[in-house]
Formats: C-alpha cells, structure tokens, sequence
C-alpha cells in the first residue's frame, strides 16, 4: 500500500476509502474487508496482511447506494487527479463504521477458513483417508 493512501486513511480512519484506478474502485485494509463483506466482492491479499478488494467504475452507483443505506462515512479519491476527493458522505456520530467493520472482519475470516478447508480438500481427494474426513465434517455438520 503507497504512503498517500495510508496517510488518508489516518485522517479518515472511520471512512471506506475509494480509490479511483483506471476503470475500477480500489480499497485496502479494513476498508477491503467491509466492501467484500457487503458486496460479496473478492479480496486479494497483497502481503504483509494487506487486503485489497476492487469493482468496476460501473458499479459505482450500487455501491453508493449500500454504503448511504448502512450509515457508512465514505469518499470516492481519484488517484490520478492528486488523490482529490470527488465526493465524501459524513454521518458523524451515526456513522457504522465500526460495527460493520467487526461483522466483516468475521465474515471474511470464516470465508478465508473455508476456502482454505475446500482448498485441501480438493488437494487431497485421491488420498485414502478423505472419505473419513468427510464423514467426520458430515457428521458435524448435520449434528447442528
């Protein structure tokens, strides 16, 4: 992640950050994981724990939209024009950020869980004990 987007972060650390790249939106960090969260959007790990998840310019105006309708402070940053704000919501003391940040932060860990279980799942399917395995999570599964 390059020193501007950090240091505007730490200016808005309550705020989704946006940023403009080309045709798409970029987030990072926390930010990565709360858009991923409420659009169901892919995160690309970039090292170093750094969390990066984007969408087309194209759906902008859906993701407005949900962040308007969950009380989420946000600004759309144009990485080409000088990291200029092209538009920015405040909800000051009724902004969510925090609560959705932590439903996210569990959301994304459990599907990060579960990809790396299906991950060695399908890794493992010709070995004989994957049948047991199975059963095993079978049985827990339909347990509950």
């Amino acid at each position: 992640m390059n020193k501007m987007i950090e240091e505007i972060k730490e200016i808005h650390p309550k705020s989704i950050c946006l940023y403009k790249v080309g045709t798409f939106y970029h987030a990072y960090g926390r930010d990565a994981s709360v858009i991923s969260f409420l659009f169901d959007y892919k995160i690309k790990e970039l090292g170093d724990n750094h969390k990066e998840c984007g969408f087309p310019i194209g759906a902008v105006n859906k993701v407005i939209a949900k962040l308007q309708n969950s009380q989420l402070n946000y600004l759309l940053i144009d990485r080409r024009n000088n990291y200029e704000v092209d538009e920015k919501e405040d909800y000051k003391e009724n902004n969510k950020y925090d609560k959705i940040y932590e439903k996210a932060k569990k959301h994304v860990n459990c599907k990060k869980r579960i990809n790396n279980i299906n991950q060695y799942l399908e890794e493992n399917i010709e070995k004989e004990n994957i049948s047991k395995i199975l059963s095993k999570m079978e049985e827990i599964m339909y347990e509950s």
